[in-house]
């Protein structure tokens, strides 16, 4: 399958959100439930219009930059490597934009479930993908764990974004593991999340000092 026939997936799951909104429209109230604390009670809204057309638009956006970003890279031969794994992100991306907006019409429509619950679940799938897309990515600009230390060095990126995409899917476990916990759910996701963040990155740092101190142990 070529890279535009995946982006077209997720150009498809798009339209099917306009298309959802479109059907809806008449049967949603002014204001729409768009935001729910941690225990599951609504505690923001949004105009109609918004709810129902600002979702699909930003999908269509990140669609397209997306689109572009592989062309403009200055490293763009190694995304080139795993660009597979880059456009398939792209619909997995799409795909949980789509769920969280079909939730949110749903929800507004009168159907009784626990949004966060519902977020928290697709948010562990896309945290999963990215995990799978860390451990195949190469060294680039805009995908990946990206410091001045993994930047500066293939070996540091490789290492730093392969222990990086086994953190992303341990978290994305433990999310899960953490819709057992009612309220407390969300702190399964977000706890190792942070931990997730602060360990790449001081890891990236530690690496690259130590592979530099090789490299100038070699030249002595």
């Amino acid at each position: 399958m070529k890279p535009a026939h995946r982006l077209a997936i997720a150009g498809g799951i798009a339209v099917l959100a306009a298309l959802l909104s479109s059907f809806v429209g008449d049967s949603v109230p002014e204001q729409l439930v768009t935001n729910w604390d941690a225990a599951g009670e609504p505690s923001g809204t949004m105009p109609k219009e918004q709810a129902l057309w600002l979702p699909p638009a930003l999908m269509a956006v990140l669609i397209g930059l997306f689109a572009v970003l592989p062309r403009i890279d200055p490293l763009r031969e190694n995304i080139a490597t795993f660009r597979r794994y880059y456009d398939w992100f792209v619909v997995v991306l799409t795909a949980f934009l789509f769920l969280v907006h079909a939730g949110i019409l749903a929800f507004n429509l009168g159907y009784e479930f626990h949004f966060v619950h519902l977020l928290l679940a697709g948010v562990a799938l896309l945290f999963y993908y990215t995990g799978v897309i860390l451990t195949k990515s190469k060294r680039n600009w805009f995908i990946g764990i990206r410091t001045p230390w993994t930047l500066s060095s293939d070996e540091v990126w490789d290492r730093t974004n392969k222990l990086g995409g086994r953190l992303f899917k341990f978290t994305a476990i433990l999310a899960l593991v953490g819709l057992l916990f009612g309220e407390w759910a969300i702190y399964f996701l977000l706890v190792p999340a942070l931990l997730t963040a602060v360990v790449t990155v001081v890891y990236s740092y530690y690496l690259y000092e130590r592979v530099e101190r090789e490299v100038d142990a070699e030249g002595t």
